[in-house]
């Protein structure tokens, strides 16, 4: 295993932010993870801060260059499990390209993930951000994952209910509380997640772009090939291409509140876009109250708001990691000031 030193970040962000990892491993396979953990490089790089773990860099913010060990996660494979009358389990390595997985098991015939096409990043940051979109969360397709415990070098498998599932949240995301403490953040290595087709596959439509999709087009009962076109072309109406404009997509979470607190904001903004939830509580649109505010096209030095999406942050050009958060600490500030809300940033500081 190769520790490289001083390596450019640009290209694995996509951001496009420029910086440098002092220290890099690239990993191709659990062997690689074995090995790098036994060298003398290991024990001299995490000594003083714990390694950090990059996939895709689609969900991240680089505010300087990183000291920690940096470990890029290239592991690949793709598989079909197992098959029943019930549904099927597909797997895939953590280093695989998220979206191209999803066209992947279409290709194959295998329906269910349709609805989260065109999300970027990598399939191992897919259970970490419990990605979702049009009605789908990851933790609706998940299955399983392996990982490697970056303390003790020992591999473990999760479930579902162990990976702690939320909001664009998991236990990946958490530190642990005590000793006992049940979070991972910094401390598992994803290597490989399996998903939960189940069967019959039944399309999920209740969201206001596709049923808008299925009105223009007349298709009334679409298959998942038709779901995942239609995503994919309303993705890229709204967002920016990141190999053309820099960006991270929602940089925000949709912010979620009560009854009462959204009868409050509705009587001063009727027009406020929300959503009920299972549980009682109102999601309401995070890039609704962004643009409320005025801030759509506005921008902190080379960093700015995209013109389309006022959820979107994105680098015109030179934007550095400081200028990014510039500007999200002023838009938090302005929707606090007029909604009482703090909105929650959904990237990785680093």
């Amino acid at each position: 295993m190769i520790v490289e030193n001083q390596v450019p970040l640009q290209a694995h962000n996509s951001f496009g932010i420029v910086a440098r990892a002092l220290h890099l491993a690239r990993v191709t396979n659990e062997a690689d993870v074995t090995a790098l953990m036994a060298s003398d490089q290991w024990a001299a790089l995490t000594r003083e801060a714990p390694p950090f773990v990059l996939g895709g860099g689609s969900n991240l913010v680089i505010t300087g260059d990183i000291k920690p060990l940096v470990i890029k996660v290239e592991i690949g494979g793709r598989r079909l499990v197992e098959e029943t009358a019930r549904g099927r389990v597909v797997e895939a390595g953590a280093g695989e390209n998220w979206h191209e997985v999803v066209r992947w098991t279409l290709e194959q015939g295998w329906p269910g993930l349709e609805n989260l096409a065109l999300i970027p990043g990598s399939v191992g940051a897919s259970p970490v951000q419990n990605i979702g979109a049009y009605g789908v969360e990851l933790q609706d397709r998940f299955h399983s994952l392996d990982a490697i415990d970056l303390q003790t070098g020992r591999a473990f498998t999760l479930d579902a209910a162990q990976c702690g599932f939320g909001y664009r949240d998991s236990v990946f995301k958490h530190v642990p509380a005590g000793a006992k403490g049940l979070g991972l953040a910094g401390r598992a290595l994803i290597t490989r997640v399996r998903f939960w087709l189940p069967q019959p596959w039944k399309p999920v439509l209740g969201y206001a772009d596709l049923e808008r999709k299925i009105a223009e087009t007349g298709i009334q009962h679409p298959d998942a090939q038709q779901i995942f076109d239609w995503i994919c072309a309303i993705r890229r109406a709204k967002l920016p291409d990141p190999a053309v404009i820099g960006n991270a997509g929602s940089f925000f979470k949709n912010p979620t509140v009560s009854v009462e607190q959204c009868a409050d904001i509705i009587a001063r903004d009727p027009k406020v876009v929300h959503y009920p939830m299972a549980d009682g509580s109102i999601k309401l649109a995070a890039g609704w109250l962004i643009d409320a505010c005025g801030w759509k096209g506005r921008g902190v030095g080379n960093a700015g708001v995209y013109e389309k999406q006022a959820l979107v942050l994105v680098n015109r050009g030179g934007a550095t990691g400081g200028e990014v958060m510039t500007l999200a600490k002023a838009i938090q500030t302005s929707v606090y000031e007029r909604f009482g809300i703090l909105l929650e940033p959904e990237p990785v500081v680093v």
